[in-house]
C-alpha cells in the first residue's frame, strides 16, 4: 500500500511539474489572457477539466509558476551569499547565479514581466515580498563593495537585473554560445554595479 501511495504521489508531482512547465511556456508565448486551461491540459496530454485535480484554476497556476521561481531565487541567492565570505566573490557568485537562472528560465521571466497583474492579490503580495527579499540580498552584497544611498544601491541592482533578464529573450543558441553569453553578461553586470557615475 505504501509503495502504491508513493508511486501515485510521485506521478501526481510529475504531472503537476509538467503542468507548471507547460503553463509557463504558453503564458510566455501567448500572454495569460490568450491561454485556456484546455490549452495547458492538452500540452501535457490531459483535458482542461482534469487540470482542476492539481490546481484551482488558471490564476492559481500562474501564481504557482511565479511563486515557485521567486522562492527559488530567494533560497538559491541566500545559499550563494552565505557560501561566499569574501565580499567581491559574494557579488560575483550572486551574478553567476542570476545569469544561470535567466538563461534557463527565460519563459518565466517573460511571464513575470508581462502577467504579474493577473495574479490574485495574495499571490501578488507574496511575489513582491519575495522580490524585495532577493533584492535585499544583492544590496547587502553591494554595500560591502561600494558606498551609496539605499536608493542608489537599489537602482544599481534593479538595473543589473534588467541587463541580465532582457538578454535571454533573444538568446536561443547552442550550449557553447550560451556559455559565452553567460561570461559576457557576468562581466558586464559587475562593471555596471561598481561603476562610478559621471561627474
Amino acid at each position: 500500500m505504501t509503495t502504491q501511495t508513493t508511486a501515485r504521489d510521485r506521478a501526481k508531482a510529475e504531472r503537476t511539474d509538467a503542468l507548471l512547465a507547460a503553463a509557463a511556456t504558453l503564458f510566455a508565448e501567448r500572454g495569460y489572457p490568450g491561454v485556456s486551461l484546455e490549452d495547458i491540459g492538452s500540452a501535457v496530454g490531459i483535458s482542461g477539466p482534469a487540470v482542476y485535480r492539481h490546481f484551482a484554476g488558471k490564476q492559481a497556476l500562474l501564481g504557482r509558476v511565479l511563486l515557485r521561481v521567486s522562492e527559488g531565487l530567494v533560497a538559491g541567492g541566500t545559499a550563494v551569499a552565505e557560501d561566499s565570505p569574501d565580499a567581491e566573490e559574494r557579488m560575483r557568485a550572486l551574478i553567476r547565479f542570476h545569469v544561470e537562472f535567466a538563461l534557463s528560465e527565460a519563459d518565466v521571466i517573460r511571464v513575470q514581466d508581462r502577467d504579474l497583474a493577473h495574479l490574485s492579490e495574495a499571490d501578488r503580495a507574496e511575489v513582491r515580498r519575495l522580490q524585495r527579499t532577493y533584492i535585499g540580498l544583492w544590496i547587502s552584497a553591494l554595500d560591502a563593495l561600494r558606498a551609496g544611498t539605499p536608493e542608489e544601491q537599489r537602482l544599481r541592482v534593479q538595473a543589473c537585473f534588467g541587463l541580465i533578464n532582457s538578454t535571454p529573450h533573444s538568446t536561443r543558441a547552442s550550449a557553447r554560445a550560451q556559455a559565452e553569453t553567460a561570461r559576457v553578461l557576468a562581466a558586464m553586470a559587475i562593471s555596471a554595479l561598481l561603476a562610478d557615475p559621471p561627474a
